[in-house]
């Protein structure tokens, strides 16, 4: 019986200490551009409560170095930076307008982060303030009821979709056809 504990132990410490060479754990790219902040105040509480996802600013955590939980954080962290990353504001940001809806309504930041992250967890002051600093730092989705998501331009302010203005260019063509107003 105590042979077979070892035995199992030993491969147990063999098969972590292996799967320690898988190298994927999260990296930071550069930062790119960041957004135009409305004030320092929002770019203090977002750097608090949003950056260790949703940049390429991420303070990795002494779990977040050792597989398989750094498997996990690297996954929520390519989640994060897929939705909305502060360090790339030059690229389209497809969600940017939701972010003050997503903290206001208590999604951002997820619970099972705040748990582990006491400094991200924000009063109701401080979860007011950053969300109205994320709609005027990157517009509002309330703003904008029916237009669909709107990317971040690279001034950190949200923009209109080109897609969106591919219904335009259907009614100049059809304008040549019309009669003019």
């Amino acid at each position: 019986m105590n042979r077979a504990i070892s035995v199992s132990l030993a491969l147990a410490a063999i098969l972590f200490g292996t799967i320690q060479l898988i190298p994927y754990r999260v990296h930071n790219p550069p930062v790119e551009q960041e957004p135009q902040w409305d004030s320092a105040e929002t770019e203090a509480l977002a750097r608090r409560a949003c950056f260790d996802c949703h940049s390429n600013e991420v303070i990795v955590p002494w779990y977040g170095r050792v597989a398989p939980s750094a498997w996990l954080v690297r996954r929520h962290v390519d989640e994060g930076r897929h939705a909305l990353n502060f360090s790339e504001m030059h690229r389209p940001q497809h969600e940017a307008h939701e972010a003050g809806e997503e903290v206001l309504e208590g999604e951002m930041p997820p619970l099972y982060y705040l748990a582990m992250h006491r400094g991200a967890r924000l009063n109701p002051e401080e979860t007011a303030a950053l969300v109205a600093g994320l709609d005027a730092t990157l517009g509002s989705s309330t703003e904008d009821e029916g237009a669909g998501s709107r990317p971040v331009g690279g001034d950190g302010r949200a923009r209109a979709d080109s897609d969106s203005d591919s219904d335009s260019d259907s009614d100049s063509d059809s304008d040549s056809d019309s009669q003019p107003d």
